[in-house]
């Protein structure tokens, strides 16, 4: 795969600042989906976890802001710890034993994950998780997301699907899937730090992400009060699948 060096001239910094402003925009308009767009979009050009270090701030960010902003961080935090500690073992674990970042293999599984976010998302797939089940799912579903997260640096699978399964309020999901990937992007940036694979260059376009990251999340709020939610997630999900498609086939066509 030929990749964005860290070194960026004008076009990739201008093509790095336009990703993180659609990103942004999507999460101003649905809520989420920052991480997923921008790495997304930027694993065509670049590794995941290359893409995925130019997240860690950004991201963090965004998702404190979505966090403190709802109604029951204590109580959450009670009820999803397991969760939580799975999330960072599962990706500070898996940067560490997963092989490279690199190649057509990573670019694939961050395609598959992206395929099976857009394809729940478009079923409008509901996921029901019983009250007995959640003791044991939990810890299970943070691993897996991490182990997701280190090979992709997307962590939406199986978190979303879960947290949405566990029939909270919506302000308490929104709160929660903040947490949630609040820890995942503290972890992923740990994991990028602990493999070597968190670069200065990585870290300067990092901090300067959340700028066109906010432009995007202001624009998306306005845009949202001028169209129906439902309509422009629609078409988020349709993007998504068709960019998790074209990366998880572009290697049988390089």
């Amino acid at each position: 795969m030929d990749t964005i060096p860290f070194a960026h001239g004008p076009h990739d910094l201008v093509l790095i600042f336009s990703v993180f402003v659609l990103a942004g925009l999507v999460k101003g308009v649905v809520g989420l989906g920052l991480p997923t767009v921008a790495v997304g979009l930027l694993g065509i050009v670049m590794a995941p976890r290359e893409a995925a270090a130019l997240l860690v701030v950004p991201s963090l960010v965004t998702n404190v802001w979505q966090l403190l902003a709802g109604p029951a961080f204590g109580p959450l935090v009670r009820r999803l710890w397991p969760m939580l500690v799975a999330i960072v073992v599962g990706t500070v674990g898996g940067g560490l034993l997963l092989p490279g970042a690199g190649g057509a293999d990573a670019a694939a599984a961050l395609g598959g994950a992206l395929l099976l976010y857009a394809a729940a998302g478009l079923a409008s797939f509901v996921l029901h998780v019983p009250a007995g089940a959640e003791r044991g799912a939990s810890p299970l579903v943070g691993l897996v997301t991490g182990i997701v997260t280190a090979a992709t640096g997307v962590f939406v699978i199986p978190a979303v699907p879960y947290l949405q399964g566990l029939r909270l309020e919506r302000d308490a999901l929104v709160q929660a899937l903040g947490l949630c990937f609040t820890v995942s992007t503290v972890a992923l940036g740990a994991s990028l730090l602990l493999a070597g694979e968190y670069p200065a260059g990585a870290a300067g376009m990092s901090l300067a992400a959340p700028v066109p990251a906010m432009i995007g999340m202001l624009c998306g709020q306005w845009i949202r009060g001028r169209i129906r939610p439902a309509t422009f997630r629609r078409c988020f999900f349709i993007g998504l699948l068709g960019l998790g498609l074209h990366l998880m086939l572009r290697p049988f066509f390089a």
